[in-house]
């Protein structure tokens, strides 16, 4: 099998030591990315951590894909305990990140302990094998947004945006929502990585060198799909995310007015066309030539931006009651540079708004995010997510495991309702991508008969994508045979490695308390106790939710913390 290359690099923060350990077992167990990243850290996060503590552990980790040149592999992995759901979550960035990360020879970066001052973190490649990490003191820094950390990288260092992993003045305040920003504009966005980040007093990590290991892959099919990405004429690589929203709008339900309502009136004025409208160049992440990314700029405004994609659209346009694009590229831009997750604060700026009766307030929405970024204020209330201050604002909790929900509506499209409600992660659309089925008709939306088996086959496969790591938008262009080829593995075997990741996923959030309560929607849905029994049922745990004793041998096949 295919497996991502390097080895283990851990840096204590606290202690500012840096040493390496050899994982090659676990890589060639768990491909990279996700997968990897998941083993370490369910062996190595004691279950009862802290999410703000210094025995929280993150998790930067590649595929083997990122050592190709390769369209839609412009991609790598973050994974630690979530300050937001309170279990083990796993996200993912674009950018040109893994190509400098790939290059410092190391195929998973661990960061432990918590620093006495804020520190840029720099790792290097040492030439002989040898890791060369610098901690550099910038309490100057303390409370720059994501662009001025950028400048004083290039300044100092001659570093830019795409060697940095920059937390913005969210993390530093631990906003449970905060994400980790690279290329400026590129996010590990959902569960609050960055807080932890913050919480351990690390502003930035950044990565650079000339030492990356080599990972064999077949050149014929990698020339194909570059190929393929280059030519095919796809609406993607004009409007992104957003080409679908007035017909998600029209024909399955956009969440509106902190998801009160289904449907938009002012959808044309944040969907795909207006999107598009604002577009004023081409863009990708690393080898890309598929450049499906939206620069976006308002001479009038004075906005200048990469988006909005479909989810903020949602969260910043529909959910909060604001119909102008601009509005929303305004909202898009300010939670880039104070690094936050759009979905997360969109959505719960969006219940402030449904507790204020200020839907459509485009200013209060921006006034706003500033101070949830610094905790200002009804800032304060806000930055501990929905889950946390609904009561509060007296509207209800639209959350699962304490994370947001994403723009596609279970409501309308069940077996996506089920994904949200068991995903290990919470209510995040990218945990299984059940909806492409709904949406294309391959699958009814409506019921959840037959759908059990078919989440857990789709859950499983996005494990394969983001160990690997492919893009999301690969889907269309190379398909199982492909990623089996690619991976020089059995597709069901991988699948099966997709299986062992989710188990330890729920396994761990089974050790800090969840179970089948946790597994929860706020509407109802058709025979759902019965499709949970179902799931449950196929994936081999018990009723409750919990894995069963046996299942998973804790630190079995790991390694150990020295």
């Amino acid at each position: 099998m295919n497996h991502a290359k390097g080895d283990l690099l851990t840096i204590d923060v606290g202690a500012r030591e840096a040493k390496t350990t050899d994982i090659d077992g676990v890589l060639s167990t768990f491909v990279g990315g996700r997968g990897a990243a998941t083993k370490l850290a369910h062996d190595r996060i004691p279950f009862d951590a802290d999410p703000f503590g210094p025995e929280n552990r993150v998790y930067f980790s590649t595929g083997p894909l990122q050592h190709s040149q390769m369209s839609f592999t412009g991609r790598m992995n973050m994974t630690g305990l979530s300050p937001l759901t309170g279990g083990l979550l796993s996200t993912n960035a674009g950018g040109y990140l893994s190509r400098n990360f790939v290059d410092t020879g190391h195929s998973v970066v661990e960061v432990t302990g918590a620093s006495d001052e804020l520190l840029a973190v720099h790792v290097r490649d040492g030439g002989d094998g040898t890791p060369v990490v610098e901690f550099e003191e910038v309490s100057e820094l303390a409370g720059a947004e994501v662009p001025e950390v950028t400048e004083a990288m290039r300044e100092r260092h001659g570093l830019e945006s795409e060697h940095l992993a920059t937390v913005g003045p969210a993390g530093e305040n631990r906003v449970r929502f905060a994400c980790v920003m690279t290329s400026d504009s590129r996010a590990f966005g959902r569960g609050g990585l960055g807080a932890v980040l913050g919480a351990k007093n690390v502003k930035c990590l950044t990565f650079a060198g000339d030492s990356p290991a080599r990972v064999d892959l077949p050149e014929e099919i990698q020339s194909e799909i570059h190929r393929e990405a280059a030519t095919t004429d796809d609406i993607m690589k004009r409007q992104g995310t957003t080409n679908g929203t007035e017909f998600i709008n029209d024909e399955f339900g956009l969440p509106t007015r902190y998801f009160s309502e289904m449907s938009f009136e002012g959808v044309e004025g944040i969907g795909g066309d207006a999107v598009e409208e604002k577009k004023y160049k081409t863009a990708a992440c690393s080898m890309c030539a598929f450049a499906c990314k939206l620069p976006t700029r308002d001479e009038e405004r004075g906005v200048e931006t990469e988006g909005p994609e479909f989810e903020t659209v949602m969260a910043f346009g529909s959910n909060a009651g604001v119909d102008d694009v601009v509005d929303v590229m305004i909202s898009n831009d300010r939670c880039d540079d104070l690094g936050m997750d759009t979905i997360s604060a969109g959505d719960t700026v969006a219940a402030y708004l449904a507790s204020e009766g200020e839907f459509g307030n485009a200013e209060l929405v921006h006034e706003t995010l500033e101070k949830v970024a610094r905790r200002e204020g009804i800032g304060d209330t806000l930055a501990e997510g929905v889950a946390r201050c609904h009561d509060e604002l007296g509207v209800e909790n639209w959350s699962v495991k304490g994370l947001e929900f994403a723009a596609h509506d279970g409501r309308a499209i069940h077996g996506q309702g089920l994904s949200y409600a068991v995903a290990n992660r919470g209510a995040d659309h990218m945990y299984s991508s059940f909806l492409s089925l709904e949406y294309d008709g391959e699958v009814d939306p409506e019921g959840l008969e037959g759908k059990p088996e078919r989440l857990i086959e789709r859950e499983n496969r996005q494990v394969v994508r983001d160990s690997g790591i492919f893009c999301a938008f690969a889907s269309g262009y190379v398909d199982d045979e492909a990623r089996a080829t690619l991976l020089d593995a059995d597709f069901d075997d991988l699948l099966a490695m997709g299986d062992r990741v989710i188990e330890l996923e729920r396994h761990f959030n089974n050790r800090r308390g969840f179970d089948r309560e946790d597994d929860r929607l706020p509407y109802d849905l058709p025979d759902f106790e019965a499709a949970l029994d179902e799931y449950y049922d196929l994936r081999g745990w018990n009723p409750d939710g919990t894995v069963p004793d046996g299942h998973v041998a804790g630190g079995a096949g790991g390694v150990a913390d020295d």
